[in-house]
Order: structure tokens, then sequence, then C-alpha cells
């Protein structure tokens, strides 16, 4: 199940840059010759390094934190359908959580940030925290909202109750946290991309 988790969490990520970015091309990394790329840095402020690092940081506190609220709730099962008010609080808890770790990790041990300036890049990343966080409200009400759209089918499978409400997600937490849209929120390489006007889709 983490895995899992993680391995869903890593494609919403990659999903929503094609809604945040539709016409950018976006800098993987050491992966960027495969899409006939250059390579700037292999890893460390690409858009791979937040992939993996995001997801496995959600998909621990999205376990840690629906394990915690069965353990309180004393059920075995909990689900937004069984525990809606419960459920959403979760979303934000875990969501928030995950993140937070992730940027103080990242400003930890990142070498492209000085060591001088790491506590200011944390404090910065814990505001965009709280207002990217703050956007996913949503997230639980998704899935029934495919269900209502006339596709329960869609919405009962991994697709419509997991994959898609992350990618959603994701977007807006990345968006409305970071100000990641469209020429917004690119690194260097991203920005020099844009600026040559090579603005193909992923």
């Amino acid at each position: 199940m983490p895995l899992q988790t993680f391995a869903t969490y890593c494609l919403a990520d990659t999903l929503s840059n094609f809604l945040q970015h539709p016409t950018q091309k976006m800098d993987y990394g050491f992966l960027n010759p495969a899409l006939g790329r250059e390579v700037d840095q292999p890893f460390w402020g690409t858009r791979i390094q937040h992939i993996v690092g995001v997801a496995a940081c959600l998909a621990a506190t999205d376990h840690a934190s629906q394990a915690a609220f069965c353990k309180v709730l004393k059920t075995p099962s909990f689900s937004f359908a069984k525990h809606p008010a419960a459920f959403v609080a979760h979303t934000f808890i875990f969501i928030g959580s995950g993140v937070m770790v992730y940027c103080a990790a990242d400003a930890a041990v990142n070498p492209s940030i000085k060591d001088g300036e790491r506590l200011a890049e944390l404090k910065s990343n814990a505001y965009a925290t709280y207002v990217g966080t703050s956007t996913a409200w949503y997230e639980p009400y998704v899935a029934p909202a495919i269900a209502g759209l006339g596709a329960p089918k869609l919405a009962a499978g991994w697709a419509g109750s997991a994959l898609i409400p992350a990618t959603l997600a994701y977007a807006t937490v990345k968006g409305c946290g970071w100000n990641d849209w469209g020429n917004s929120g690119l690194n260097a390489l991203e920005s020099k991309w844009a600026a040559e006007g090579q603005g193909e889709k992923k």
C-alpha cells in the first residue's frame, strides 16, 4: 500500500505539470536526455527532486495519519464516506505535514541552497505550504463529484478515487502556494527554454 501510494503521488505530480505549465518544457534532470533536452542539474532543483521527494513524504504522512485516525475513531477502515469531517481534517493534516517535512529536508540538505540562506528558505516554504495546503480542502469531494457526473465506476477505481484527486490537489497546492503557473515557478533551465520560445508540451 505505501509503495502504491508513493507511485500514485509521483504520477499525480508529473500530471499536474500539464495543468500548471501546459506550454512550458519541464526540467526532469537526469531524464532530460530521454526527452531530447539538455541537463543542467541531474537531480537537485529539478522536477524529479520534487516528484520523488514530495511523494515519499506524502505517502508516509498519509498512511501515518490514516492509522492515527483509525485508532482514535476505533475503526478498522477510514474513509470519506464513513467519516467525512474527520477525513477532511486528515487531508489537511497529511498534506500540510508531508509537504512541510519535504521542505524542511530540502532546506537542510539541498546543496544549491547556501548555508546562510537555509533558514530563510525554510520560513518561505513554510508559509507557501500553509497557503497551498489550504486550497486542498476539495480533494475528498472529487471522487463523489465524478460519480455524480455519471461515472460511478471511474469514481470507485484507482484513477477516480486516488489519481485524479491527487493530481488536482498537487496543481492547486503548488500553484497557489508557490505561484507555480505558466512562466512563473520555473527553474533557471525551464526559464531559459521558455525565453527561447521552445514551449512544447511535456
